[in-house]
């Protein structure tokens, strides 16, 4: 059995092994990691062997660090990313190069269609009838999008909404509101199986379905990380939220909304930002909450998206595909009987 797992920010970690009897039979470690001394890998590897074959992260990290000689030095990885890749390969792990990864990226679609969408391709994918996909959005019209947990009288101000023209929508993840523009935003969703995040938690899912877009935005000259659970932070703060949900057969959908251009003015109109979430923070503003790319990369928001989906293209490799005309319709049935309704869009008040 096969694993692996790429430290976010860090080094690659592989773990192959055997398992005979409920127990790990035989394990190798590899990977492009540093580990001081040379004989360290020996011992782990011996380590692990003999470990029940269900044995959790916790308990696989614990026997490495037991393992590991005094003054040994680990760099790159952690006793919890073997433990990881481990847990990966006893379950059947699959890695992004075993996927033939799809590239939609249309023209922009009204913000209740976006939720549909994400809802649809994400059931297409787990039925088979589409291969895991990468879709950038384009939005055609302003909008809020609350979280599938939110209040909607906590975190909207309706009237300010209708005022400016602002559509107040609510997707099917957790998480916090957003406020997006066309033009203004970078939007993305992965559409995943569940082999794809075997063995990892759902914290350490959000990391490594994003590693792709810190490794993007380094090479564009921004210096960017993962702050848990959920947001990609920078020096001069946070340019991006994730959000994720998970289907009854574990099929991943994943989607990230970046920061290009913000009018953070408009933005505190309709939303109810609290002073407390403001301080909690850290902040002096509630302006400062949002970093725009355009200013950390001087690139127009078009270019900054061919450079992420060609880093993407080169790490996992890509084709180009479109929307079919059932995913479509499928998407517009879903709008008139819930994504445009009161009864979803209000369903916590």
């Amino acid at each position: 059995m096969h694993g692996e797992y790429k430290v976010p920010g860090g080094k690659l970690v592989v773990a192959d092994v055997e398992v005979s009897g409920g127990v790990l039979a035989s394990v190798r470690l590899s990977g492009d990691f540093f580990l001081e001394p040379d004989d360290a890998l020996e011992a782990l590897d011996a380590a692990l062997t003999g470990l029940p074959a269900d044995a959790g992260t916790a308990t696989i990290a614990a026997r490495v660090r037991a393992a590991l000689p005094p003054g040994a030095v680990l760099l790159g990885f952690s006793p919890e990313s073997v433990a990881t890749a481990v847990r990966r390969a006893v379950g059947g792990a699959t890695g992004w190069l075993d996927h033939d990864w799809q590239l939609v990226h249309t023209g922009p679609q009204p913000p209740q269609t976006h939720m549909a969408l994400d809802e649809v391709l994400a059931r297409e994918v787990a039925a088979g009838r589409r291969p895991p996909t990468l879709r950038v959005w384009e939005w055609a019209s302003p909008a809020v999008v609350i979280g599938s947990f939110q209040s909607l009288a906590n975190e909207v101000d309706r009237e300010a909404a209708q005022r400016l023209g602002v559509q107040v929508v609510r997707r099917v993840s957790g998480g916090g509101a957003m406020f997006v523009e066309p033009g203004n935003t970078i939007t993305y969703s992965l559409y995943a199986p569940p082999s794809l995040v075997e063995g990892l938690s759902f914290t350490e899912s959000y990391a490594f379905l994003d590693d792709w877009v810190l490794v993007a935005l380094g090479e564009l000259g921004v210096k960017a990380w993962y702050q848990p659970i959920n947001d990609i932070a920078t020096d001069q703060g946070k340019i991006a939220g994730a959000a994720q949900k998970r289907l009854a057969d574990g099929t991943v959908l994943h989607h990230v909304t970046m920061s290009y251009d913000i009018d953070a003015a408009k933005m505190l109109q309709v939303l109810r930002i609290g002073r407390e979430k403001l301080r909690g923070k850290g902040l002096a503003s509630a302006a400062k909450r949002v970093d725009p790319l355009r200013r950390q990369t001087g690139l127009p928001r078009e270019e900054v998206i061919d450079r992420m989906v060609g880093t993407f293209r080169r790490q996992y490799g890509l084709t180009a595909s479109e929307l079919t005309g059932a995913e479509l319709a499928a998407a517009e049935e879903l709008v008139a009987a819930k994504f445009a309704t009161d009864g979803w869009i209000a369903r916590i008040p």
